[in-house]
């Protein structure tokens, strides 16, 4: 039978988004592999930020065979180095690694985490373990341009979600198999054990194909097409085909006569003062400065101090292990529900919960004050703070102990899920599918920055805020933020969960508004099938009935 108006439009809507492509598990099976080929470097990147963790107690209190002993100021070192670093680094992350290509970029930033986990391990001096931070810290920044990128530019739209989604999955299960590795292993064997994750990915890296995007911005088409067959599925070149002139007219250059001449410095740098960088830009950093302070990177940061502030009824350690589990549920959550409600619900639901949590926590440090019970403080370096308050008891009397200091402990737990699901990850899925083309390499560079250096300052100005507003004041801030981010977001964040990038990047260029609904594609029935249901067995109406007398 011949197919309705309305059958064509679908299957014409379906091809215009994949392509043609069958959307069944050879298809979806080489990009998987070669995104969690990448995230083996995120992987090791979320051991260097958490091995601090374990070497900081190590080295503050040594054992009595161990050579390095490190008072508070150079601990404090420890702690800063990174964060002063990776900004560095993602800044001149795009203009690095944009001439390497994205697969041998990731390998080659493999290197310098080699070798600070090797100084780690044979540091004598506290300049050693200063040396490994900064290359770590280095590395850290560099690969955000050319992680961010690879995922946007080898999936399709309706697995770029779900798939860049791992990536902080992946950073947050590298630092929790720190704490882990810590309670098993002395600090320098963990070292040496961290190192096999960084050449298991320089090696797996060979087997995964090259960017079809950056290949064919250095004019290597037949690498390019090769590319795309590898990653929709191993595929035929004809199948290839439109998406590859698709992606050719991103990076089109201009004729000069019959030769088409590569664009010169000054065009290149004028592409950022576009548009469509300047708004995607903008949309990034507001969204890293909202996930930043929603209450979760001082969490993160402060946790066993505050835990053991909170008098949890559970052992500080162990909250920190809950508090990480919870993280990677949270991330876990994402990456399932994001096919499903897109990033904009999820980042709608995410800040409002966030709000929510951080209010009730300022809510209840208020009502404790108004008691009159007596507080426990935020600790600082080791040290409790007893001019700051999160209404609990710091007595050992067992008749002041607070009933209540399972409330905040669950608020805070709920805090770290509901953050993880939405806003904690937004920037890091959208750096890769916001920003054009010709501009995606370096501005994913320089949005990271500014979500390392909003990171820093959250982090830096947290105690100040705690003995100048008291916690209630600086959890009632952390919520206000939340809850105008959500109405901030409802106005500005546009729908890009399974969208093709060419349309994602003219709607920033204001070419063309995306619609707010996800976009699923529809099963395509077999026309044949449902139309003899339908007809349910009756006589074929094509031929006339035999109507002679005989």
């Amino acid at each position: 039978m011949r197919p309705t108006e309305k059958d064509q439009n679908e299957t014409q809507d379906e091809h215009r988004h994949h392509y043609g492509y069958k959307r069944d598990l050879r298809t979806a099976m080489p990009q998987i592999i070669a995104v969690n080929v990448k995230n083996l470097l995120l992987l090791g990147y979320g051991m260097t930020l958490g091995f601090p963790t374990i070497l900081i107690p190590a080295v503050s209190q040594p054992r009595p065979d161990e050579v390095l002993r490190l008072d508070t100021s150079q601990i404090s070192w420890i702690g800063s180095i990174n964060l002063i670093v990776v900004p560095l680094g993602c800044a001149l992350s795009g203009a690095v690694t944009t001439p390497m290509g994205r697969r041998r970029a990731m390998q080659a930033v493999n290197l310098p985490f080699l070798l600070a986990w090797l100084l780690f391990h044979f540091s004598g001096t506290a300049g050693h373990l200063y040396g490994a931070l900064f290359l770590t810290g280095l590395a850290g920044g560099l690969l955000e341009a050319p992680v961010l990128t690879y995922v946007a530019e080898i999936t399709q739209p309706h697995l770029r979600g779900a798939l860049a989604a791992t990536s902080s999955m992946c950073i947050i299960i590298g630092v929790f198999t720190q704490f882990l590795f810590g309670t098993l292993l002395y600090w320098r064997s963990v070292a040496l054990v961290n190192i096999t994750v960084t050449v298991l990915a320089v090696l797996a890296l060979f087997f995964v194909p090259e960017s079809p995007h950056w290949l064919v911005s250095r004019q290597r088409h037949a690498e390019a097409r090769k590319s795309l067959q590898w990653l929709r599925g191993w595929t035929t070149p004809q199948a290839v085909e439109e998406e590859l002139k698709d992606i050719q007219v991103l990076f089109k250059r201009k004729k000069v006569g019959n030769n088409e001449v590569e664009d010169t410095w000054s065009e290149k740098v004028s592409q950022y003062l576009h548009r469509s960088f300047l708004v995607p830009f903008s949309l990034v950093s507001y969204s890293f400065f909202v996930g930043h302070f929603s209450g979760m990177t001082t969490l993160q940061t402060y946790a066993v101090s505050i835990f053991q502030s909170l008098e949890a009824p559970m052992d500080k350690y162990n909250a920190t292990l809950v508090l990480g589990l919870v993280q990677i549920a949270g991330t876990a959550s994402c990456v399932v529900l994001v096919r499903v409600v897109g990033k904009r619900v999820l980042t709608l639901i995410s800040s409002a919960g966030a709000a929510t949590c951080c209010l009730l926590l300022a809510g209840y440090d208020v009502y404790i004050q108004m008691q009159d019970k007596p507080y426990g403080g935020v600790m600082v370096n080791g040290l409790a703070d007893n001019s700051s308050t999160l209404g609990l008891n710091a007595h050992d009397d067992a008749e002041s102990v607070n009933p209540y200091s399972w409330i905040p402990m669950t608020l805070l737990f709920f805090l770290a899920f509901i953050t993880h699901t939405g806003i904690r990850m937004l920037p890091w899925i959208l750096i890769g599918e916001v920003f054009s083309a010709k501009t995606r390499a370096g501005a994913a560079g320089l949005a990271s920055a500014v979500g390392y250096v909003f990171g820093f300052v959250t982090n830096k100005v947290y105690i100040g805020m705690v003995d100048l507003l008291s916690i209630w004041g600086t959890y009632g801030f952390y919520g206000l933020i939340c809850l105008t981010g959500c109405v901030v977001f409802y106005f500005i964040l546009p729908e890009t969960e399974g969208k093709k990038l060419n349309d994602i990047e003219n709607h920033f260029a204001g070419v063309k508004k995306l619609s707010n609904e996800v976009y699923r594609s529809k099963k395509r029935k077999n026309l044949e099938i449902s139309k003899m249901r339908e007809i349910k067995g009756a006589v074929n109406q094509s031929f006339e009935g035999d109507n002679t007398n005989l």
